[in-house]
């Protein structure tokens, strides 16, 4: 599978290379064999054998910065708030809702995730939900480390954590055994406000060092440390739920795109930068100009765990009137307390470097969210194939118009179907694809309107084929990286299949995709993963599609407007393709014509 993923993505000469090297390593005897028996030792006692492997590889030992590299965000719809009280309120409301939704996880009474989309029906481990509100990532100076809070038997008081003006506020939201009603968490937000503008008690905005390296963060924590009153500090963000950060207004246009931006990385240090704490799964974002949405640290749950999460809230807000008025009020709140820090020099440098490091970040972002309105899945799904297979497809074809190749792809498929389960990779760059790719540029008239529709229906047979591989447990991309992990486990010599130039490109994902569906109307976005490619995020509805494409200014080969406006292109060819084709090249298993007859094939028997 290695080899047909790889052959036509390769110069002729390296994949010959390559095939003489995957036949030593699969050779009866070899290498290959002695490290899938070792995995297959190690798959009988542990739950899910590749799991601190996948952990370790995606997320854990990435270097990179958080925001854009990894964070992937939610965008809100545009809230209107006319005032403070406003948003204060929908942040009080907001923070029932999440301690609503929290409850739920803690008493197991959340309703199992059954699979959607292909093999739908099948019941789906809901153990990253449990990491939703109670894990922390851990900067290391070579490896981060995923850290969850023991349950104690003694109930603990439960804070947030408020960001404002890049200061950082403990919220008890449990006191006395008793949650705060929303009237009550508003006072404490008024209040929290209040205490932002004293300039007087203004302190750096260490929230910055978060959004560095994780070696550089990991650096600046050993030194904050020293002092204990940052350790109290770090501590209370360290435990905290989750951080909910009351931002300023941005100062720009509240488009699709300019949200997405801001979600991602804050505007800067002289927007909302540091008015953030990355390391915590779930940064539930306010601004006063509307601009909400939530941030997430990926490692300890997927995309869809997010979704689920952030649908539930904004339900919850819609469905339950704010209680503000009715709700009798806790006669003495204690105050919420202002996070301190001790700033030595070396921490000073530290802020500086890192808000540096953000800047560059913010130039470099170049992001385009869409809103394809020229049909949706309704359309697609008419033509009897998958919205998601057809997606990918012309994914492919706009890589190929823009770039005139294809690249390993990557698209996340759910392996939530086995215990502690994430996800693994579909290939999108199929074999099949590029023969459907070259095709739709191929303007001589022998390529035929029939011959394109036959190709189109292989790509997205391939495609959809991988995905059942995948979903299933059956892919490459996991099965190779717990060889090569083993292998390191055992202090072998890394076998030569991993050393080859090939490995290094199959994991080099220039285009990132992932499909990413909502019933609520927000969408979700992340930036690429390698310096000069892609990210792809789509969110698929009845009668249009919306994508966020990202790419980084400082490549030369990526354009994500040039990108969006292709696929925007290919995707109406594809549909002018189906409209006029699709009738007579469907497969003798797709029985109805778009019009609802049928054909009658020359043995008169109907197809």
């Amino acid at each position: 599978m290695y080899l047909k993923c790889m052959g036509h993505l390769i110069p002729e000469e390296q994949f010959k290379k390559t095939k003489v090297v995957v036949e030593k390593f699969g050779a009866p005897g070899g290498m290959g064999e002695f490290l899938q028996k070792k995995l297959l030792e190690r798959s009988e006692h542990t739950a899910n054998w590749v799991y601190d492997y996948w952990l370790e590889d995606m997320y854990l030992s990435n270097r990179l910065a958080l925001p854009v590299n990894s964070s992937p965000v939610m965008v809100f719809p545009k809230q209107n708030f006319r005032s403070q009280s406003d948003s204060l309120r929908f942040a009080a409301h907001l923070i029932s809702g999440i301690l609503e939704y929290k409850s739920l996880i803690d008493g197991r009474a959340l309703p199992v995730d059954y699979a959607r989309g292909q093999l739908a029906g099948t019941p789906l481990c809901m153990d990253q939900y449990n990491k939703v509100f109670t894990s922390y990532r851990l900067p290391g100076a070579k490896m981060d480390t995923l850290v969850a809070q023991k349950s104690t038997v003694m109930p603990e008081r439960e804070h947030i954590i408020v960001a404002c003006k890049n200061q950082f506020f403990v919220l008890d939201v449990v006191i006395n055994f008793r949650r705060l009603n929303e009237k009550d968490l508003y006072t404490q937000l008024e209040r929290i406000k209040k205490m932002s503008d004293i300039e007087e008690e203004r302190l750096p905005p260490i929230g910055l060092l978060t959004s560095d390296g994780r070696t550089q963060w990991a650096e600046a924590r050993s030194v904050l440390i020293k002092d204990s009153t940052n350790r109290d500090s770090l501590d209370m963000i360290e435990r905290c739920l989750c951080l909910v950060c009351l931002d300023e207004p941005s100062g720009t246009e509240q488009t699709d795109t300019n949200r997405a931006l801001l979600m991602l990385h804050g505007g800067g240090t002289d927007k909302n930068g540091g008015n953030r704490w990355y390391d915590k799964p779930m940064q539930f974002v306010i601004g006063a100009d509307g601009c909400c949405g939530v941030v997430c640290e990926h490692s300890p749950f997927e995309g869809i765990v997010l979704v689920q999460c952030t649908e539930y809230l904004l339900r919850y807000m819609r469905g339950s009137p704010s209680k503000l008025v009715r709700a009798a009020s806790m006669s003495e709140l204690p105050a919420p307390r202002r996070l301190r820090w001790k700033c030595s020099p070396d921490i000073q440098t530290f802020l500086m470097a890192s808000a540096d490091k953000l800047q560059r970040l913010v130039k470099n972002l170049d992001m385009n969210v869409s809103k394809f309105t020229g049909y949706g899945k309704e359309f697609i799904k008419k033509q009897k194939m998958s919205p998601d297979a057809y997606v990918q497809v012309a994914l492919q074809l706009t890589f190929y118009r823009c770039h005139g190749r294809l690249v390993p792809t990557y698209e996340s498929a759910s392996i939530r179907r086995f215990q502690e389960g994430r996800v693994d990779n579909i290939r999108s760059s199929t074999p099949e694809a590029l023969a459907f790719v070259k095709a739709m540029g191929n303007s001589s008239k022998i390529t035929v309107c029939s011959l394109k529709i036959e190709l189109l229906w292989t790509a997205i047979k391939a495609q959809t084929n991988y995905t059942i591989l995948a979903i299933t447990g059956m892919a490459i991309d996991n099965h190779l990286l717990g060889l090569r992990e083993i292998a390191k486990e055992l202090k072998l010599e890394k076998p030569e299949l991993f050393s080859d130039t090939t490995y290094a490109t199959s994991i080099h994902f220039i285009l990132s995709t992932s499909q990413v569906p909502t019933i609520e109307e927000m969408f979700c976005c992340y930036g690429p993963v390698v310096p000069n490619g892609y990210g792809a995020c789509y969110n698929p509805q009845m009668d249009h599609i919306i994508f966020c494409v990202s790419s980084f200014r400082d490549s030369a080969e990526t354009s994500s407007d040039l990108f969006v406006k292709t696929l925007e292109g290919c995707l109406k060819e594809m549909q002018d393709l189906c409209i006029k084709c699709n009738t007579e090249a469907k497969p003798a298993d797709s029985t109805k014509r778009m019009d609802g007859t049928t054909k009658v094939m020359k043995n008169g028997s109907k197809a």
